[in-house]
C-alpha cells in the first residue's frame, strides 16, 4: 500500500502571474519547481490591470511592493462619452471601482509579469518555448511529455495557464464545461495617440457597444484601444482569422460618431489585436489526483470585475501555503479549495452585482447608467467592495518549521 507523502517537485504550466507568484512561494518552502510555457520568453505588454485588497498583501508579502508602487500608473479620471461623443461625466478611477484611493495598485501587465519573473528566474527551471503534451499520473506521480519532446516525472502538477488553459482540457476535458459566457466579446489592442491623452481612459458608449481609449502615459505614447460588443448568444465557433475578427468588429461599429472610425482604422493595421469572449471559469473542483489549477484556469472571473490579477496572486499564495502545510497533496488541495473557494466565488459574483453596468444593452439602461455616473461625481466616495478583502491570508510557516524544508 503506498503512503502519501509531501510532494518535493512540481511542475507548473504558465509563466504570466499566477505562475510565476507560485514559483516564488513553492521555491521558498523549499520544493524544486519547474515552469513550462509555450511562449518563448515571458510577454510583454499587455492591458493594465489592477492590484486591491489581499492581494495587496500578498505583493508585501513577496517584497514586491516597492517595484509595483513604481510601476503604479496613477490612471487621474475616466470620461465617459454618450454615442454623439459629448461629455456625461469624468470620475476618479477608485470612485468608479469602489476601492481604496492611493492603497490599490494598477500596472501594466508586463510590468508585472517582468516583476515576478526577476524574482524567480533564478531559484526555478524555466523551460520556455514549450508546453505539456501529455500528461499521464498514478498514485506516486506523474509522468509529462513535453512538446519537446523530453519527458520528466514530477510530484504535483499545477495549471496556471489561463482561461483556456491546455492543462486544465487534459485533465478536466473541453472549456465549454466550466464556461459562463457573459454577453459580451472584445478586442483590444495599441495604437498612436493621436488625442494627447495623458494617464487618462475615456469611454464611449452607444447601446451595446462601446470603445475605450487608456493612456497609461504621456501623450508620447501608445494608446491602448478597446472595443466591446454585446453578443447575447456565443458564437458556436468563434472567429480566429485576425481578418475576419476585424471584419465582423468593423461591421458592428460602422456608422458610429466620436474617433470610432479612426479607431477601427488602428485596429485594421494593428500587429498585436487580441480578441476573445467575456466569460468566466466555475468548476466544481480545481484539482483531480496530483493535479491542480490556479488562477483564471480554475476560477477566470472576466476584466468586468477587475479582479482577474488578484484572484491569481491571492490563489497562488493560498496554494503554496497549503502544499507546504499539509503531509501530502491529496490534503493540501482540498485545503486550498476550502480556503480560497468563498474568496474566489465572490469576486465572479461582482458581475452579477453590477459591474457589468458599464456596458448597457439598451438606450434605457445606457440612460440609467449615465444618471448613476452623473451623480457619482456629486456623492461621497462609497465604500470599497467587501470582495476584495473577502480572505484573510494565512501566516506564512516559521523559518524553523518542520514544514519548510521538505524531507
Amino acid at each position: 500500500m503506498t503512503t502519501a507523502r509531501r510532494p518535493r517537485t512540481v511542475l507548473i504550466s504558465g509563466a504570466s502571474i499566477a505562475g510565476p507568484a507560485l514559483a516564488f512561494w513553492l521555491h521558498r518552502y523549499g520544493f524544486e519547481v519547474t515552469v513550462v510555457e509555450k511562449a518563448s520568453a515571458p510577454r510583454t505588454g499587455g492591458y493594465p490591470i489592477d492590484l486591491r485588497g489581499t492581494a495587496i498583501e500578498v505583493a508585501r508579502r513577496m517584497g514586491i511592493l516597492p517595484l509595483l508602487h513604481q510601476a503604479h500608473i496613477d490612471t487621474r479620471r475616466i470620461t465617459f462619452l454618450d454615442a454623439a461623443g459629448s461629455e456625461i461625466a469624468t470620475i476618479a478611477p477608485h470612485t468608479l471601482a469602489g476601492s481604496v484611493e492611493g492603497r490599490d495598485l494598477e500596472v501594466a501587465r508586463g510590468d508585472l509579469t517582468a516583476i515576478l519573473y526577476s524574482k524567480v528566474r533564478d531559484d526555478v527551471e524555466f523551460r520556455f518555448n514549450d508546453t505539456i503534451e501529455t500528461l499521464d499520473q498514478s498514485a506516486d506521480q506523474v509522468d509529462i511529455t513535453f512538446r519537446s519532446g523530453e519527458q520528466r516525472t514530477f510530484d504535483v502538477v499545477i495549471g496556471a495557464d489561463g482561461m483556456h488553459s491546455h492543462t486544465r482540457g487534459l485533465l478536466f476535458g473541453p472549456e465549454a464545461s466550466f464556461h459562463r459566457y457573459l454577453g459580451y466579446r472584445f478586442a483590444v489592442f495599441t495604437m498612436p495617440n493621436t488625442l494627447g491623452l495623458s494617464h487618462e481612459l475615456v469611454m464611449w458608449n452607444a447601446p451595446g457597444k462601446s470603445a475605450a481609449l487608456y493612456a497609461t502615459g504621456t501623450g508620447n505614447e501608445a494608446l491602448h484601444a478597446f472595443l466591446n460588443v454585446h453578443q447575447p448568444q456565443q458564437a458556436g465557433r468563434a472567429l480566429r482569422n485576425p481578418e475576419a475578427q476585424k471584419d465582423q468588429i468593423a461591421d458592428t461599429f460602422k456608422g458610429s460618431a466620436w474617433k470610432v472610425p479612426d479607431i477601427i482604422h488602428a485596429m485594421r493595421n494593428a500587429d498585436d489585436l487580441f480578441a476573445d469572449a467575456v466569460g468566466q471559469i466555475r468548476m466544481p473542483t480545481w484539482s483531480s489526483g496530483r493535479v491542480a489549477l490556479v488562477g483564471d484556469a480554475a476560477y477566470a472571473p472576466s476584466f468586468l470585475t477587475g479582479q482577474g490579477t488578484s484572484l491569481a496572486l491571492v490563489g497562488a499564495y493560498m496554494l503554496a501555503h497549503a502544499l507546504a502545510t499539509h503531509p501530502d497533496h491529496q490534503t493540501a488541495f482540498a485545503a486550498y479549495e476550502q480556503t480560497a473557494r468563498d474568496f474566489t466565488t465572490a469576486n465572479q459574483a461582482l458581475v452579477d452585482h453590477g459591474t457589468a453596468a458599464l456596458f448597457p444593452t439598451t438606450a434605457h439602461d445606457l440612460e440609467q447608467r449615465n444618471a448613476r455616473l452623473r451623480n457619482l461625481t456629486t456623492v461621497p466616495t462609497p465604500s470599497p467592495r467587501p470582495a476584495y478583502t473577502a480572505l484573510t491570508l494565512p501566516e506564512e510557516p516559521a523559518a524553523n518549521s518542520s514544514v519548510k524544508v521538505l524531507e
